[in-house]
Order: structure tokens, then C-alpha cells, then sequence
């Protein structure tokens, strides 16, 4: 089958269990289960984390790490790890047997601590468990995002016995190679049997296949049919050798001879390769699958033999009653070494019979290849991801608004510091560490000389402070190409400019921040810099296409008109500016559509705030209730249905008319809202723009879909964003200065609110001479 895309959120899987060349049947299905994967899709990477016993195995490149069944620790550093590596989803292999603790209780140590989504393949489920059972469990359910059997009786049991609910599980077939049906007549002759009727039962040996009763039916079967031979392929059980030895495999060979069939039953004694294997079963006439226990859920032989479209043979256990069903192979009661033979010589004798059967098992079969199993799992894997259970430590809870509990962060500044050196503020990071790779952008700087002129309102800045701000200017002033009359934007961490000047959104973001740096008096010199490199950044606006660009240049130029009220040029700039801005909505805006553009991009919220404040200081009505009626607009189509912020995902960006998505979400539409709905309310004095603000800055601290903070309140970092199912784990500029400018503009909100209050005190205590005195 050819490979297909997978969704592009799925990138990254890790699987849990057992991994070849351990020798069991749980690591041959994951090392399977992991190359379907790999074959069946493009673009995501699949790494092992094997749990190993106290053997040695030189596992491949694809295993990064191991669990040593026996430790708990060892438990928690592969959740660390996993953690880390930032994996989309785990899918954990299942079986009591392979963990450590009572009833394989050590794998929970590593499910509490995961911070992915699990996909547990339950290669085992009780009816009947013990207490130490039912507890390990019953938190699997509750920790696993999804429970995948592989028979309806699994999912029956899992419904009844675990009250799991049924969306919760997913029924996905045991995979099995995907071979051509063929006669064994060829692989017999291969083998140089070709006068044989072959039997076969392959899988590591051990006392829970049912050998005995199958050499039981030979004597029989010899009888009716001399030139019969059985061959038990596989090694003995690692962990029944490490007992006992080969105590058991020596039994079956003594009952043979006991019986008189030892020439009949032969014993190929090593755990085959794959491609050794499949020429057994090839060969293999009648496949034999006499298993003593009805409470088998899962056989990965028998998988295999129905796959190849072998006639079987085999007792009731659950999963072979479902696979066999309609006819695809034959029954025997347990325990009935007569009847087994029964069924084997009326397969033998009965060619329109044998030949049914096996048509139907091979038809089974193919919803059972790799190729097939590997794509149910990946659509659980995505859907999964879209459900990541997170541990209480990352939860936030919701507090109703206007609770004491919901006072603002303070400003910490140690996270921009990380990433500033002498040149600027560095774009990226990989996790919390500064990635010079890719350098610098003016973009970030000129957010960060805002941001800085900002926070110089609200308090003295520090030298340290001083220092980097300086240094965010100079970095807007090597930006300028005077030839071009234009700004670069992209600098390599060398200092050598990676792009030619002319970046439409970079140039209005220098120009937002010089213009705000100028009517910052506290800056003192540096304002005046700003003010007179204004002039020469400014002009060139107007030959800039993009809306944006617009908006954030007539935000710099509303603050530069602020001190320099009059000013005959800015003036018409800005008219001009808005102007062109006002005519984009008109000219696009429709019934559903009240927007600018015909798409939706990022930073959006600031075109509703340059055309609300521009057109507040020109007094021109029509532009200030357009600016209104879009953030209203675009307000709505940032709630979720429980009323929290939800921003313009990227998944929305450039599809024409489509209303926002609801991932990935970005710190900078939240920064964007808060702003402009903050303009809003000081412009119309309507309360409830203030509360729209603080609903989007309550996005950072957790007030989001998934109720995990985005931003750290103690260094001010803010992680770059937020996936279906987790914070994306770096830590970059845009998004650290999208918190830090949010915060700031509540900050200083909150400051313009307590000193109005104590002016009103102090109005309120020099106009009443009864309050007077009292004061006196």
C-alpha cells in the first residue's frame, strides 16, 4: 500500500514495551507494529524505549533508552526522557508479565509522570483479576488516553468488568505480514517434504500453548495418515528457561517417544527470523493452535497463520472463536487430543473443505496486514493527541473573574535578559536555551525597544535595562538602508544581514517604536533620537501594501503626534494611512465577514486598534466604529464556547474566509487583544473592554483549552505557543515579548486606576469640611 501523509501535528512517536532481540512475543510485535509506522507514513520519526530483564541485548539505533523491568527509577527517568524529547504520543505494550511490581505495578511509576497522550495495547485483559490486578489496572484506564484490544471480547470486558466507556476504546486487529496465497506444495518442496502433510504450531514454548495435547492427537493421526509430521517451531520462553531450563521442551520430546510418534514430531528449537518463519508456515498444510485456557484475548501465531491463509485447527479461546468464526477454521473443545485429530484428518481428507477454509482465513486476513494496522493506529495516535491527559501539576484551575485571586503577575524581566547580548534580543530559542543559529530579527528588536519604553512609563528602568535598550535601538538604526529608504529585517548571528532591505511589517514595527520611544520623556536623549530617525523611517510607509505594516506605523505615529501635536506631515501621514486602512475593510467586509482582509493572520487585533486610535484623534466617527465593530467581531471568533480567550490558530492562516481555527495558538494574537481592546476602553469608556482584555491576558496564565499556563510569572518567559495538546516547549523573543507587552499594558492600567481613585480621595477630602477636619 502506498504511505500517506499523516496530519502534520503528528510528528513525533515513542513506543513502550518489549523490543527485539529480546526474544518474546510482545517485542516482535512492537518492532513490527513500529516499521508499519514508518512504511505507512511520511514525516514522523518512531523511537523504542525497551523494557529490559536482567539479560543484555544490543538493541539498534532506534532504542535511545531502556527500563530496567526490576527498578522504579529507571521508570521515571524514561518519563523524564520522554518528557524531554516532546513526543506526540506514547503507545505502551501491555502485559502484566513484562513489568516489575506486583502485578507490573512499576509502569504506572512511568504513566504518572508522562506528560504525553498513552495508546495502551492491552495484549492481556482478566475477567477475573486479583486486587493487586484491579488496582494497576484500573489506573491504566484512567491514564491512558485510548485502550486498544484486539477482539470484540476485549472490548465487551473492558466495558463490563472496567467500566471503560466505549469511545475510550478502539479495536484494531493483531497485525500480520502480508504474504501471497500459495500452495504449500512449493515451500514443502523447498523444505524437501514434499511427500509430508505438514502440521504446524509455532512461538516461544511454554506450557500455556497446549503442545501436550497436540502430540496427544498424534498417535491417531499416524494411524489414518503415515507420512504426517509435526513440527513445533520456537525456541523455549527466556523466562521459562531461566528456571527451569529446558525441563519442558525435554518433556514434550519424552511424551513423543512415550507415545510412539517421536519420527512424527519435530522440533526446530531456536527463535527464527521472520523470513524463516514465513517458509515454515508456508509449507505448513494445517496450522495448530490448541492453546488449554479459554481467557486468551490475543495470539499473534494465530494472526499470522490466518493471515497466510492456512487451514487451522484450534480450541476456543476468545480470540479464536472471533477470528475463526464464518468459517476460517475449525474448533475443538479443550482438553480433547480425539477431537483435534478428528478435525486435522477431516481437513486432510476433505479437500473442498480445506480449500473453503482457507480462501475464508486469507480473506480475514488482509484487514489484518501490517499496512492496515499501521493506519488505525495512526488515526488514533491523531486523535489522541487531541486529548492529552495532563498531570495536576500543569492544570490550572479557572477562577471566576474579579476574584481577589486574580491579581497580575509581577514583571519579571529574566528571560529577555537571557536571551540579549550586545548585538539584540535573539528570535529563538530551543527550549529555554538562545538559538544563535538563527540570529537576529528587527521584527523582535523593535518589540523589544516597545517594550522597554513601555515599562520605562511604569517604572525607572535598571542599568542592566538601560544597557539592553540601547542596544534594541541600535539595532533598529543598523536595520535602516538609507540607498533604499527601507529596513532589513533577518541578521545572522556573524552580523552580516541575511535579507535585502525591504520587509513591509518590520519597517511599521521600527516605525511603532521609534514613535513610541519619542514621546517617552523618561527616556530623555534616546527619545530624541527616536523623534529624528522618525523622520526619515516614516515617509516610506505610504509605498508599503501590507495592512499591517499600516496599523503598527499609525500606532508609532499617534505617539509621536502626541508630542508633537500639529505637525503638518505626520499629519497627512496618518490621515493617508488610515484612510487606506478604513478603505480595506469597506472594500472587503460582507455580511459574516466584518474584517479587513480576506483572510485572517497574525497580529490581528492591531488592525482594529491603529484604525480605533487613529480615528479617535482625528475625530472621525465612521473610522472609529469600524475599528469597533471588528474587534468586536474578531472578539467573537476568539471565545470558545466556555467563554475563555481562544486566538486565531495558525491552522486558519491562508484560506480565504475561514473562520479562525482553534490551533496552534500564539502568545502574540493574546498580546494584540489585550492591546486593542485596552484602546477601546479608554477611547469609549465602556468597562467591558477592559474585561475583554483581561479574559485575553488570562490566556497566558491559564485561563486557555487546555488550563496550562503559557507564561512564568517568576522569569517572565512565555512558551512559543499552544499545540492541541501541550505548550510548544521553546521559549523565543516574540513570544516572551508578546507576554511581557501584555502585562505591561495591564500594569499600567492598573496603575492609571489606583492613582485616579486617590485623586478622587484626595477631591472628595478637600471639598467636605466635615471630612476635612476629620483628616485634620
Amino acid at each position: 500500500m502506498q504511505s500517506t501523509k499523516t496530519p502534520s501535528a503528528l510528528t513525533q512517536i515513542a513506543l513502550v514495551g518489549t523490543c527485539v532481540p529480546r526474544e518474546c512475543g510482545i517485542a516482535t510485535f512492537t518492532s513490527d507494529l513500529r516499521s508499519a509506522l514508518l512504511r505507512e507514513a511520511t514525516g514522523i520519526s518512531c523511537s523504542t524505549v525497551a523494557i529490559t530483564d536482567s539479560g543484555s541485548y544490543p538493541y539498534p539505533n532506534f532504542v535511545p533508552l531502556e527500563i530496567d523491568a526490576a527498578r522504579p527509577a529507571s521508570y521515571a527517568v524514561a518519563a523524564d526522557f520522554l518528557n524531554v524529547s516532546d513526543v506526540d504520543v506514547v503507545s505502551l505494550q501491555h502485559e502484566f508479565g513484562i513489568f516489575g511490581g506486583e502485578a507490573g505495578s512499576h509502569i504506572l511509576e512511568l504513566l504518572r509522570r508522562l506528560r504525553a497522550p498513552v495508546v495502551t495495547t492491552l495484549h492481556t485483559v482478566l475477567t477475573t483479576p486479583d486486587d493487586a490486578q484491579r488496582r494497576v489496572m484500573d489506573e491504566i484506564v484512567m491514564r491512558s488516553a485510548r485502550l486498544v484490544v484486539m477482539a470484540e471480547k476485549g472490548r465487551q470486558i473492558l466495558q463490563d468488568i472496567y467500566d471503560v466507556p466505549p469511545e475510550r476504546i478502539a479495536l484494531v486487529p493483531h497485525g500480520a505480514p502480508d504474504r501471497a496465497f500459495v500452495d504449500p506444495a512449493m515451500a514443502k518442496h523447498d523444505l524437501r517434504l514434499a511427500d509430508r502433510t505438514l502440521l504446524m504450531t509455532f512461538g516461544l514454548l511454554g506450557p500455556g500453548k497446549g503442545i501436550e495435547s497436540a502430540i496427544r492427537a498424534m498417535p491417531d493421526l499416524v494411524r489414518q495418515h503415515p507420512n504426517i509430521l509435526y513440527f513445533v517451531v520456537g525456541a523455549t520462553h527466556p523466562t521459562l528457561r531461566h528456571h527451569e531450563g529446558e525441563r519442558y521442551r525435554e518433556g514434550l520430546v519424552a511424551l513423543a517417544h512415550e507415545l510412539g510418534v517421536a519420527e512424527h514430531v519435530r522440533f526446530i528449537d531456536r527463535f527464527l527470523a521472520l523470513e524463516d518463519l514465513l517458509q515454515y508456515l508456508s509449507a505448513c498444510d494445517i496450522y495448530l493452535s490448541p492453546y488449554p485456557n479459554e481467557a486468551q484475548i490475543a495470539s499473534g501465531t494465530l494472526a499470522y497463520a490466518v493471515s497466510l491463509g492456512k487451514a487451522v485447527v484450534s480450541t476456543p479461546f476468545w480470540y479464536a472463536q472471533e477470528l475463526l468464526a464464518d468459517k476460517c477454521g475449525l474448533l475443538v473443545p479443550f482438553g480433547a487430543p480425539d477431537k483435534l485429530a478428528g478435525a486435522v484428518s477431516e481437513l486432510i481428507t476433505n479437500d473442498p473443505l480445506r480449500s473453503e477454509v482457507r480462501t475464508n482465513a486469507y480473506a480475514r486476513g488482509r484487514g489484518m496486514t501490517w499496512s492496515n494496522v499501521a493506519h488505525q493506529y495512526l488515526r488514533v495516535f491523531s486523535e489522541v493527541r487531541l486529548e492529552r491527559p495532563r498531570s495536576s501539576a500543569e492544570i490550572v484551575p479557572l477562577v471566576p473573574f474579579g476574584s481577589k485571586d486574580r491579581e497580575l503577575p509581577p514583571l519579571a524581566m529574566a528571560r529577555i535578559a537571557e536571551l540579549t547580548d550586545t548585538v539584540g534580543v535573539m528570535q529563538h530559542a530551543q527550549f529555554s536555551v538562545p538559538d544563535r543559529k538563527h540570529g537576529y530579527c528587527l521584527d523582535d528588536n523593535a518589540r523589544a525597544l516597545l517594550l522597554m519604553t513601555e515599562i520605562a512609563r511604569l517604572r525607572p528602568l535598571s542599568p542592566e535595562e538601560k544597557r539592553h535598550t540601547l542596544a534594541y535601538a541600535a539595532f533598529v538604526e543598523h536595520a535602516w538602508s538609507s540607498a533604499q529608504g527601507r529596513v532589513h529585517n533577518f541578521m545572522g548571528f556573524n552580523r552580516e544581514w541575511l535579507d535585502p532591505p525591504g520587509a513591509d511589517d518590520a519597517h511599521g514595527r521600527a516605525v511603532w517604536a521609534l514613535g513610541t520611544l519619542a514621546h517617552c520623556k523618561e527616556l530623555g536623549h534616546l527619545a530624541d533620537w527616536a523623534a529624528a530617525r522618525l523622520l526619515e523611517f516614516a515617509p516610506p510607509l505610504t509605498e508599503l501594501i501590507s495592512p499591517r505594516a499600516w496599523a503598527y506605523g499609525l500606532l508609532g505615529i499617534d505617539r509621536f503626534l502626541a508630542r508633537f501635536p500639529g505637525h503638518l506631515g505626520f499629519e497627512r501621514l496618518r490621515s493617508e494611512l488610515c484612510d487606506r486602512l478604513h478603505r480595506r475593510w469597506l472594500d472587503t467586509a460582507a455580511p459574516g465577514w466584518n474584517w479587513f482582509e480576506d483572510r485572517l493572520g497574525y497580529d490581528n487585533a492591531r488592525l482594529c486598534e491603529a484604525l480605533l486610535v487613529s480615528g479617535h484623534a482625528q475625530s472621525n466617527s465612521e473610522q472609529v466604529r469600524a475599528g469597533l465593530e471588528t474587534l468586536r467581531w474578531l472578539s467573537k471568533h476568539q471565545t470558545a464556547d466556555a467563554g475563555h480567550f481562544r486566538p486565531v490558530g495558525t491552522d486558519t492562516f491562508g484560506v480565504d474566509r475561514l473562520y479562525p481555527q482553534p490551533f496552534d495558538q500564539q502568545p502574540l494574537e493574546a498580546s494584540a487583544t489585550v492591546n486593542a481592546c485596552l484602546a477601546a476602553a479608554s477611547i469609549t469608556a465602556d468597562l467591558s473592554w477592559r474585561q475583554e482584555a483581561r479574559r485575553a491576558f488570562d490566556w497566558f496564565t491559564g485561563d486557555n483549552d487546555l488550563h496550562i499556563a503559557v507564561a512564568e510569572s517568576d522569569t517572565g518567559a512565555c512558551f512559543d505557543g499552544l499545540h492541541p495538546d501541550r505548550r510548544n516547549a521553546n521559549q523565543g523573543a516574540e513570544s516572551t515579548l508578546s507576554y511581557l507587552s501584555a502585562l505591561t499594558a495591564m500594569l499600567l492600567v492598573e496603575e492609571q486606576q489606583s492613582l485616579s481613585l486617590q485623586s478622587a480621595d484626595v477631591s472628595q477630602c478637600t471639598s467636605s469640611p466635615r471630612l476635612g477636619a476629620r483628616s485634620a
